[in-house]
């Protein structure tokens, strides 16, 4: 039972017992009782209308980044917290990989990324697109629902630019990008900035296109590079100025103002959809911040806030972006009914190990690793939801798994559309935990993956880890008493081991984690899946197929 409910049923018992039996006392317990039933009556679809839906996506923000899930860090979150005193906060929620590309796949396709030919590592900048046109993504599912679509900031899933390096028109579209994905409208960069191509997108074409070259500069408020002017005319020029060649990037492009430039291309896209938002038509923006990843590049009027150097300002700045989308929203009247999602790609970058004895500041949370591991500080990430109008007893904390593959089928329930067997495969919808304060949920095991390609598969508290090329180790977690991951339990429960074993396969072979017809995955065995062979996975796979 819920904790919160259960105390309010003892109270309303003891204001019983209390009350004298007259006419007037009776009246009050049972206006009361009545009062207390339907604050806990669960909220159902019917007594809503499909929500605005934004997405917001932080881009390498570990779980001890929000000051609200972490009583000692050395910076304040205010709208980040408010996200999460105000809706429901997700302490156990995980991206689905711990680096960036793949996560994103997760997120908008409700399929783990492992299940296409992206085995590790991320995309570069200029790469055929992960997600295939005919795939469903939250932005397809919602636009064939009535929704207005649009995506403002890093994509990092691959696109098709005109022509080579070198031998560019710029004149024509590019080709295989967002707008091909379910996206009515597209202002971003293609990847992290690190990998070029860099200007100032909107649809299909820059404004200023990205004909001159740069590469990493030193940075002065962090340990790592910015791309800022002045840029050279060709590659040979920019290796002979900092020491290798040049990556593409526009003459107006400069890596601070992403974060503004993204927030006011969101509020602007929002604001023209308001007419319609009125007359029924909802809206879905995904925003994908590129911050705190590299270059940590904070605005000056953020120097010096918080107590964790460039890093925390980083941070700050980008709370401050989301407290001007609340304020929009508020100011607009379509509060109440616009459900924010709110949560990152993937655990810290590496520079978290250099905060703690600097600043005292873990923006890992108490969590083990960060950014590319397959432990839990590298996926399991902050996950807030706040949806004024549809979530009962805002407030609360839900501590069951969960995954941002999810999305994809909560979306759908929320929205009454149906996912047909080749969409979603890994994704179950927690929609229940929104409309029920009371509600109960047992999710299907989570696999989380890492940079390499290692595995690992929760059910509940357990943990494995499985074994991995030369990492031949199979290791057990009991994450209820050891979210640290310091105790490998392996000897001691081999059969606990043995069954998360089997089910990981089962969700590898069959293609799928929720209930459905099987689906092949889009290669045969590769070397990642070191605990079966290869002749097992096929035999495994033809028999999952074949039962279906």
């Amino acid at each position: 039972m819920n904790r919160e409910f259960a105390c309010r049923s003892v109270f309303i018992y003891r204001l019983g017992a209390k009350l004298k039996s007259t006419p007037i006392s009776r009246l009050v317990f049972v206006t009361s009782l009545s009062l207390f039933a339907f604050a806990n009556q669960p909220i159902t679809r019917a007594q809503i209308k499909p929500p605005n839906i934004i997405v917001i996506y932080t881009d390498d923000q570990g779980y001890g980044d929000v000051s609200c899930l972490n009583p000692n860090a050395k910076f304040q979150t205010p709208n980040m917290d408010r996200l999460a005193h105000e809706g429901i906060n997700f302490t156990n929620g995980h991206c689905s990989d711990s680096v960036c590309t793949p996560s994103r796949y997760g997120l908008l396709t409700g399929r783990y990324c492992w299940r296409t030919t992206k085995k590790s590592g991320v995309n570069q900048a200029e790469v055929k697109c992960l997600i295939t046109d005919d795939r469903m993504t939250l932005a397809s599912l919602l636009r064939n629902k009535g929704y207005h679509t649009a995506m403002v900031g890093k994509w990092h899933l691959g696109m098709d630019f005109p022509g080579e390096q070198g031998n560019r028109d710029w004149t024509q579209p590019v080709q295989d990008m967002p707008l091909d994905k379910g996206f009515d409208y597209f202002y971003g960069v293609p990847a992290s900035l690190n990998y070029g191509v860099l200007a100032w997108f909107e649809g299909r074409h820059a404004k200023v296109p990205p004909t001159v070259f740069t590469a990493k500069k030193p940075n002065k408020r962090h340990s790592d590079y910015r791309i800022i002017p002045p840029y050279q005319a060709t590659r040979n020029e920019t290796k002979k100025a900092l020491g290798i060649p040049g990556m593409e990037v526009a003459s107006d492009f400069i890596d601070n103002q992403c974060l503004t430039r993204f927030t006011d291309k969101a509020i602007e896209w929002m604001a023209s959809k308001l007419q319609d938002e009125k007359d029924g038509k909802p809206f879905f923006l995904y925003l994908p911040f590129t911050s705190p990843h590299y270059p940590v590049c904070p605005l000056p009027e953020f120097w010096g806030k918080g107590k964790a150097g460039g890093y925390g300002e980083f941070v700050i700045e980008t709370d401050y972006h989301i407290g001007r989308i609340l304020d929009f929203l508020k100011n607009s009247g379509i509060d109440d009914n616009t459900m924010i999602v709110f949560s990152s790609d993937n655990g810290p970058e590496k520079s978290w190990k250099q905060r703690i004895p600097t600043f005292d500041h873990d923006s890992r949370g108490g969590l083990r690793d960060g950014k590319r591991s397959i432990y839990e500080g590298g996926h399991r990430v902050p996950f807030f939801i706040r949806w004024p109008k549809g979530i009962k007893q805002p407030g609360r904390k839900w501590d069951g798994l969960i995954g941002q593959t999810d999305l994809l089928a909560t979306f759908a329930e929320i929205v009454d559309a149906k996912i047909p067997d080749d969409a979603g495969e890994d994704s179950q919808s927690f929609a229940k935990l929104l409309f029920d304060s009371t509600a109960s949920s047992n999710r299907l095991p989570l696999i989380n993956h890492g940079v390499s390609g290692r595995f690992s598969i929760t059910d509940g508290n357990w943990k494995l880890i499985a074994p991995h090329r030369k990492q031949l180790k199979t290791e057990l977690y009991d994450l209820s008493n050891d979210r640290m991951e310091k105790s490998n339990l392996i000897n001691t429960h081999p059969e606990i081991a043995k069954k998360l074993t089997e089910q990981l396969t089962q969700i590898v072979v069959k293609g799928r984690t929720a209930p459905g017809k099987a689906q092949p995955n889009d290669t045969g065995y590769w070397n990642d899946l070191k605990w079966m062979t290869a002749s097992d996975f096929d035999s495994r796979t033809k028999s999952s197929l074949q039962e279906d």
